[in-house]
């Protein structure tokens, strides 16, 4: 398992570098440029709004503001949705390849093979977040870096998972195998 892990190395390192690409130039784009409300107005129209009842039923506080439809209207409390969302994810998967690029280095120490990656995507989080506060319309919120560090931390959480579970699995099928 490990020295699959390591073949696949630098494809895990290019896919970070890609992620980090794809987070640099949304965080280089202001609000206007970036706003999916028109997008969603224009397909949507003002009569169909999916799920409406549901997100009209809750809401909550994140930074300085309660997020709610009754707030926010209908469409920007659906964008604001999805922009979070699109925040967790991309961490997820910024976490995911991250462990999977820098497993084999910690392969005798499981706590750095969550620390170091997590640690790693955090701060990439914070980076981002303070590029993207000298974006103009654009304001970098810590609540951000907390969801993105979330993100990552369950993608390197149910990585190491399912690697120890494979490894085990691989353990039972091959018992006198040496690669794992």
């Amino acid at each position: 398992m490990n020295n699959k892990l390591k073949q696949r190395e630098k494809w895990y390192w290019l896919l970070v570098v890609l992620v980090e690409l794809v987070l640099f130039i949304s965080s280089s784009m202001t609000y206007k440029q970036q706003t999916s409300v028109p997008f969603l107005q224009r397909h949507l129209g003002n009569h169909q709004r999916p799920l409406y009842d549901f997100l009209n039923s809750f809401g909550f506080q994140y930074g300085d503001k309660y997020q709610s439809v009754k707030n926010d209207g209908y469409f920007h409390f659906v964008e604001f949705i999805m922009r979070k969302t699109a925040h967790f994810g991309t961490y997820f998967i910024l976490g995911l390849f991250l462990c999977l690029a820098l497993y084999t280095y910690f392969k005798k120490n499981q706590v750095l093979q969550i620390f170091i990656p997590w640690m790693a995507a955090t701060g990439l989080a914070a980076f981002d977040e303070f590029h993207q506060g000298l974006t103009g319309g654009r304001t970098p919120l810590v609540e951000d870096v907390i969801l993105d560090s979330t993100g990552a931390l369950v993608a390197i959480l149910l990585t190491v998972l399912i690697v120890y579970l494979l490894k085990k699995r691989q353990k039972k099928l091959h018992p006198f195998s040496m690669e794992y």
